[in-house]
């Protein structure tokens, strides 16, 4: 597959060296950003969004936040280059035309600059600047996509109302067009059957929770995206600790959930936890999900001290490494190919081993 060498690379926002990177996979803070004097997507034409990616590119040239950024045309990818960037969420599903119709706006595009901050290009607005970070670092995260955002402010002219704040093409982004996240880990708030009520009091208090792809996904793996939903009416700095002060109280309460599991039912816990560790380590097939539930259960097995101390960044990049265009890159066939279960297994075992790099 053909892969830009800076739109790549490895992958230190899950190299499970930030805070709390136990319970915290990852954390990203995006912000949504529309050109002035430039109709938004739904009015937009082909012309418009080149000029987009002009303006921006333009911009860019010479900041410090994205220093040495290439421009990646989506447009000009094949599906399974589309969806190799998406699972790396580089992208987003819409950027990325991986709907059932899969039809790529023409000048979608990204800007990447190595393990730094990104701009989707042509998305839902003009330019979604993001950053992610290992574990839970929101103010870090929101730093790195901050620095980005004011070097191109300083260099375009954003669409702005005085009273509303920063104009998006949904109503729901319109003020500071924040949207900040954390990935989390919830096993024992699953088994527990407590993690419904946990995510219904988080919606009654302003956030919203999504799969480990986004917008769109399932539940895979009890990892769940944790975020703000309104972004109108507050400071990025008290969205960011709103959510802060809510997801500390989410980790205390799984903290709990695993207290309880391992009082109630060692037996039943030991069992699953290494019933999953022989599968990783000995399957000759696995799909895509039951990879990921096997994981997880790996992963709590270690955060509770029931297995050996592991690298935690092997079992992060695994969520990533064992999707399906990872694993069609990495041999060199397609997504249709009936052998990419045995392909995954394989690659899975080569981590675990540390036979392996991924990238």
């Amino acid at each position: 597959m053909s892969e830009h060498p800076r739109a790549g690379g490895e992958l230190p926002w899950l190299d499970g060296s930030g805070p709390e990177s136990n319970l915290v996979v990852s954390t990203r803070v995006r912000l949504a950003r529309n050109l002035a004097e430039t109709p938004f997507w739904g009015r937009n034409t082909a012309l418009h969004r080149e000029g987009v990616l002009r303006s921006v590119m333009g911009a860019a040239e010479g900041t410090t936040g994205l220093a040495g950024a290439s421009l990646v045309r989506v447009d000009t990818l094949s599906r399974t280059e589309r969806l190799w960037f998406h699972e790396r969420h580089l992208i987003s599903r819409d950027l990325a035309g991986l709907d059932a119709v899969g039809r790529v706006r023409s000048a979608a595009a990204f800007l990447a600059a190595g393990a730094g901050p990104s701009v989707m290009l042509n998305e839902e607005d003009h330019l979604r600047l993001q950053a992610f970070r290992s574990g839970f670092a929101l103010s870090a995260a929101h730093a790195d996509v901050a620095l980005v955002e004011a070097e191109l402010g300083a260099r375009l002219s954003f669409a702005f109302h005085p009273e509303f704040g920063y104009l998006t093409s949904c109503p729901t982004n319109v003020g500071t067009g924040l949207r900040a996240s954390v990935l989390i880990h919830l096993p024992a708030l699953v088994m527990t059957r407590e993690v419904g009520k946990v995510l219904r009091g988080l919606g009654q208090v302003g956030l919203t929770h999504r799969g480990l792809s986004g917008e769109g996904s399932g539940l895979l793996g009890n990892l769940f995206q944790l975020s703000n939903q309104t972004t109108l009416g507050k400071s990025e700095s008290e969205l960011l600790d709103h959510l802060a002060r809510l997801v500390q109280q989410v980790m205390e309460y799984e903290e709990r959930a695993r207290t309880v599991l391992r009082r109630d039912a060692p037996t039943a816990l030991d069992d699953q936890v290494w019933r999953a560790w022989g599968l990783l380590r000995h399957a000759r097939a696995l799909g895509f999900e039951e990879a990921v539930s096997l994981l997880s259960a790996v992963r709590l097995g270690v955060g509770m001290g029931i297995l050996p101390a592991m690298e935690m960044a092997t079992l992060n990049r695994l969520l990533v490494l064992a999707q399906p265009a990872h694993v069609a890159q990495a041999v060199g066939t397609g997504l249709e190919d009936e052998t990419l279960p045995a392909h995954r297994a394989t690659l899975v075992r080569r981590q675990l081993e540390g036979k392996e790099e991924g990238g």
